[in-house]
């Protein structure tokens, strides 16, 4: 197949989380939206993360990379391992490097009341080998029922990814930079993160003050250990991306400022104000990670076909505080970079946010998910500010959101990447994220029959004469 930015695309930003339907998001209603996405001209879908969330629901959060999130499993289409035996045992073979871990840590995680795992018993905190054991002999019904939700998981996953494919659509998704504290990895690889003695964090991430809070944003995961990554050939960083790309066909690395140098926060610490950026080895892990593409998908996803290194299937969330070291970075590996058209109208003409400064190795966005709706954003304005938006675009309220989502179709970008509420032309009833908050996030979800035929011949019209069609 050939790579997903290999010409003009066209895509929707819509976490499956969201969509329509009683039974979960990976069955009926997942399809519905794939044939929807190709009527209209669109070829990439564009989800977040998909791991198992914590109680906020936030999807960036992780507890484990290779594990799904099992609420969005469709119940009316999950498979029977009764009925499957061999099928089920052949996942749980190829699939223990991981899946006996993350099992054992949830499992240990209800049993002890979601209590973080560095304030659980010595021996477990530790994983003493036979406290494990007997763990495991005593939670085994519990293992069990979680192999089970993850062959099932893993089954739609699967069964939704070849649908998309068949129907010409792409799947992109969503690597987070870091995970959440109380992780497995964190529990079972702690030499990978910079950790206090009982295993809770030493630093925290974050980012300085930025367009988004004064304060800056103190996010709470684990910092990684950049020294012991280097040891081991930054192995912990070359699965998760080999994991990724065997679930998707393009994929975003958040906060890739972040591999260049990272924002720092002492535990304990009031606001983000107190940290301070130290420097990371981007330059050495990409060239790993290109090691890890190559040697586990080859021509597959990247190469050329005449023996040179192949576009590698990754887009830099180069966004926040952007230094030349960050810029340098991403283009020494000719990864694409994010323009958002909501944050062009801070400043003059030179404002890299605006279209027509936009080069063709470029992800194009309205907005994302941590941004407001197209029209929310728009309402929002102070008259100044409204007034230049009008000028750029030469229209006003009355073709909001339509008229920046037109802009973003035209623009040179190779890849347009709409929200699914700026086609559905939704205000700030739809956000989904408002950074530096912790609660009434990511639970907004698509009303049914939302996405009309109407609409999707709109829109393939639009694709189509911008040059993005299917």
């Amino acid at each position: 197949m050939k790579p997903v930015l290999d010409r003009r695309r066209s895509g929707v930003l819509l976490h499956p989380a969201a969509l329509p339907g009683e039974h979960g998001s990976l069955g009926r209603a997942a399809r519905a939206f794939i044939d929807w996405l190709a009527s209209a001209g669109f070829s990439v879908w564009q989800v977040l993360p998909l791991g198992p969330v914590g109680a906020d629901g936030s999807p960036y959060w992780l507890r484990s990379d290779e594990a799904g999130n099992t609420a969005l499993i469709d119940r009316s289409e999950a498979a029977d391992p009764t009925q499957s035996r061999d099928e089920f045992a052949e996942f749980c073979a190829t699939q223990q490097h991981w899946l006996e871990d993350y099992a054992l840590f949830a499992a240990l995680s209800r049993e002890h009341g979601s209590a973080p795992w560095w304030t659980w018993p010595t021996a477990l905190r530790e994983r003493d080998a036979q406290e494990l054991r007997r763990a495991r002999q005593r939670l085994e019904p519990e293992l069990h029922a979680l192999r089970v939700a993850q062959w099932q998981f893993a089954l739609q996953w699967s069964a939704l990814r070849d649908y998309a494919h068949a129907r010409g659509v792409r799947l992109y998704g969503d690597v987070p930079i870091y995970v959440a504290p109380d992780s497995v990895a964190t529990w079972t690889q702690r030499s990978q993160f910079q950790l206090r003695a009982d295993g809770s964090p030493a630093l925290l991430a974050g980012v300085p003050p930025d367009y988004f809070s004064e304060d800056g944003q103190l996010w709470g995961n684990p910092l990684y250990d950049w020294e012991q990554a280097r040891r081991d050939g930054f192995s912990f960083w070359r699965a998760r991306i080999t994991a990724g790309l065997r679930r998707f066909d393009l994929l975003r690395l958040d906060h890739f400022r972040g591999l260049a140098g990272y924002w720092a926060v002492p535990a304990g610490a009031a606001t983000a104000r107190e940290g301070q950026w130290l420097p990371a080895p981007g330059m050495e892990l990409l060239a790993a990670l290109r090691g890890a593409i190559d040697e586990n998908f080859g021509a597959a996803i990247g190469a050329k076909g005449d023996g040179s290194q192949g576009v590698l299937p990754l887009v830099a969330e180069d966004l926040g505080v952007i230094t030349p070291d960050v810029v340098q970075l991403r283009r020494a590996f000719d990864l694409p970079g994010m323009r958002i058209l909501q944050f062009g109208f801070d400043g003059g003409g030179d404002n890299s946010h605006l279209a027509h400064n936009f080069t063709q190795r470029t992800v194009v966005y309205t907005g994302t998910h941590d941004n407001d709706t197209t029209l929310g954003w728009y309402r929002s304005l102070d008259p100044a500010a409204a007034h230049r938006v009008d000028a750029y675009l030469g229209s006003g309220l009355e073709s909001m959101p339509q008229a920046l989502v037109r802009v973003a179709l035209a623009s040179v970008g190779v890849l347009a990447v709409i929200p699914v509420q700026d086609l559905l032309q939704l205000g700030s009833e739809a956000r989904y994220n408002v950074p530096g908050t912790a609660t009434n996030n990511w639970c907004w979800r698509m009303a049914e029959g939302a996405l009309t035929a109407e609409l999707a011949a709109q829109y393939l019209r639009l694709n189509e004469t911008f040059g993005r069609g299917a």
